[in-house]
């Protein structure tokens, strides 16, 4: 377990929960120089939230990665020239909604007309300054041409000679180099977040994946990403756990694993016990009283359970490939009287019918951060775990991934840290935190997904079901006479899974979805199976031609003259800008969107040019292999494993 650095002198697990925690403080050293830690840093840390605005951190930076950026640092030139006395107006650029007029437009004439007409300027109308922008435009490799339309549209064609010296030069230099650049250099992403003691349940999967590909969204971008698992490792519900176990082991030590037997049912049968028997109540309450005073035997007791449910978890990150680190609620208890005292000292934390609460204005009730009996809450560890994430990790962007259900907690919890400072006002300046909310997982019914004995669906257990599914169909197609058993397996982990993660990532996250196995492991339509195979297909052509496609990147050219390949070159342009899309506004499914829309410009390209024993087969393998490797990062950043035969 690590232990707060300013608080060595007792574990976190030692600190006083549940129990009149403040009346605890001066006994306990390690709270004390907590609090003390956490006031000396605040004092220097934050007199006021510093906040640096996204278009001064990124004017710091070289633009590149992203078309639009790169567009938009043209028509800045351009702007400048044209409205010289308007210098705080950035370029307005968007791709084109009909690509008949061209692939990007600027949009800023009309704005630009409503801001300095009455002021004596040349221009009488938005498209006389449209007009001005285009023609002030700098001389650039990128455009082919520019037209106007309607009030002032600046529309741009790209040159297609640039847009294929860009693919080729990807190739070349590989797809990092297309990455975003964001306005941070370290986030935290806090994800997962199982309570310990308790399976990892279907409910658990979207918090895990969209959590997970979000961070990898992050860490393409050059972002340092603390993967954060908050897990419920504390509380009054392991004082009947702890009694319940001496019950079973009353030696205290637990053989293994398989000893306890089913944990969820371990739990059941706890807090059965807890409610049906006053005795095991009250010895329960004690056992609380002897965990937070630091006894030996309750610790380890405790420490015992953690583990066993930690085992289970990683079984479920194992599967899924995800990678985190544990924080949980233990890690952040030490910090809590200190962050609360911080707050009372700016008097945000009032008395309220025998709790401390903070009032936000709008809400009916307010925050509640420390309840009548003195314990604490989610809103006392979130405050502390935020002080923590800014002071100690020095994180300029803290996400919550979590159920839309908890969005008002989120929304008074930020209210809250904005009052005292400890992140700006404004949305879009830095460091900031954000709530990823999602929906229900439901069956088929339209009720929430679960078994038919109505128990929630074990994750564990749904993702062995998606890959026992998908071998079963590849022995089907006789896959299993072709491959080895190795290869098999693999394949079968690679599209169940990413089955699973596919159909819960394309859709919009705040929505609920329902679970189906004959939708997701469908080769039809917006599945991970189809894009898997469309990238196997692709792997297929090359292999077919054979060609050496690493000595072709060195000495092929690559020429866009046919339109369904400048469309798909044009696509994969657009890789870096959707990946920052998907990131500023924290919605996974913008990628799975563009991958889908990837692979069908790429079948219309394939339908309509032939590729291999074409003349143009070598500009057009490496087309082929620009996609493969877009599609290979796509996956990559949702967490699927990619497929190269099938």
């Amino acid at each position: 377990m690590n232990c707060p650095q300013f608080g060595l002198l007792l574990p976190p697990v030692f600190a006083p929960l549940q129990f009149s925690r403040l009346s605890l403080l001066n006994r306990h050293s390690s709270i004390s120089l907590s609090t003390n830690r956490i006031l000396n840093t605040s004092r220097r840390l934050f007199p006021r939230a510093k906040a640096s605005s996204l278009t001064t951190m990124e004017n710091d930076q070289e633009i590149v990665g992203s078309l639009k950026h790169q567009l938009a640092k043209l028509f800045e030139e351009s702007l400048r020239l044209t409205v010289p006395e308007e210098s705080d107006v950035d370029p307005a650029i968007a791709p084109c909604q009909n690509p008949r007029f061209g692939d990007y437009q600027c949009n800023n004439a009309m704005g630009l007309w409503s801001k300095v007409k009455g002021k004596g300027t040349q221009f009488r109308g938005p498209q006389p300054i449209g007009q001005a922008i285009m023609n002030n435009l700098p001389a650039s490799e990128m455009i082919d041409s520019c037209s106007i339309a309607g009030p002032g549209f600046v529309n741009v064609v790209l040159s297609r000679h640039w847009i294929a010296k860009s693919i080729r030069k990807m190739l070349v230099d590989g797809i990092e180099t297309w990455a975003p650049k964001l306005p941070v250099k370290r986030a935290v992403v806090d994800f997962s977040s199982p309570n310990i003691a308790k399976e990892m349940h279907v409910g658990h999967l979207r918090s895990t994946i969209i959590g997970d590909t979000l961070a990898r969204m992050l860490e393409y971008s050059n972002v340092e990403v603390l993967r954060r698992n908050h897990v419920g490792d504390w509380g009054t519900q392991f004082g009947m756990l702890i009694e319940y176990l001496f019950e079973k082991f009353p030696s205290g030590e637990v053989a293994n694993d398989q000893a306890i037997g089913d944990l969820e049912a371990f739990y059941k049968a706890s807090k059965q016990r807890f409610d049906s028997d006053p005795d095991f109540k009250e010895r329960a309450q004690r056992a609380v009283v002897s965990l937070q005073a630091g006894d030996e035997k309750y610790r380890k007791a405790w420490s015992q359970i953690c583990e066993i449910s930690r085992k289970g978890y990683e079984k479920v990150y194992e599967r899924l490939g995800v990678h985190l680190e544990e924080k949980g609620e233990s890690f952040y208890n030490p910090y809590i009287p200190g962050a609360l005292e911080l707050l009372s000292q700016q008097g945000l934390i009032e008395e309220s019918e025998g709790a401390r609460v903070i009032f936000i204005e709008g809400k009916n009730i307010p925050l509640i951060v420390v309840k009548r009996d003195g314990g604490y809450n989610y809103a006392s560890t979130d405050l502390a775990a935020l002080w923590y994430r800014l002071n100690e990790e020095k994180a300029e962007w803290i996400i919550y991934v979590t159920d839309v259900g908890q969005r008002e907690h989120f929304e008074m919890f930020f209210t809250a840290a904005k009052r005292a400072g400890w992140l700006p006002a404004e949305d879009d300046k830095y460091p900031k935190a954000s709530h990823v909310g999602f929906g229900l997982v439901l069956g088929e019914d339209g009720k929430r997904f679960r078994t038919r004995s109505t128990e929630t669906v074990k994750l564990v257990d749904l993702l062995d079901e998606a890959k026992s599914k998908c071998k079963a169909a590849l022995i089907e197609r006789g896959k299993d006479k072709e491959w080895t058993e190795e290869e098999l397996d693999k394949t079968a982990e690679a599209v169940g899974y990413g089955a699973v993660k596919y159909a819960d990532l394309k859709n919009n996250r705040t929505t609920n979805y329902t679970f189906s196995f004959d939708q997701m492991l469908n080769d039809k339509g917006n599945t991970a199976v189809y894009l898997l195979y469309a990238h196997a297909r692709i792997c297929s052509i090359i292999r077919r031609s054979g060609k050496d496609i690493e000595e072709l990147k060195k000495t092929g050219t690559l020429d866009l003259v046919h339109p369904d390949e400048r469309t798909l070159g044009l696509h994969l342009l657009q890789f870096a800008e959707i990946v920052e899309e998907a990131c500023t506004n924290l919605f996974p499914n913008l990628l799975c969107e563009y991958l889908y829309n990837l692979s069908e410009d790429f079948t219309r390209f394939y339908t309509n040019c032939q590729v291999v024993g074409s003349a143009e087969e070598t500009s057009r393998l490496l087309l082929c292999e620009a996609t493969a490797v877009v599609m290979r990062k796509c996956f990559h950043l949702l967490g699927i494993t990619p497929v190269y035969k099938i």
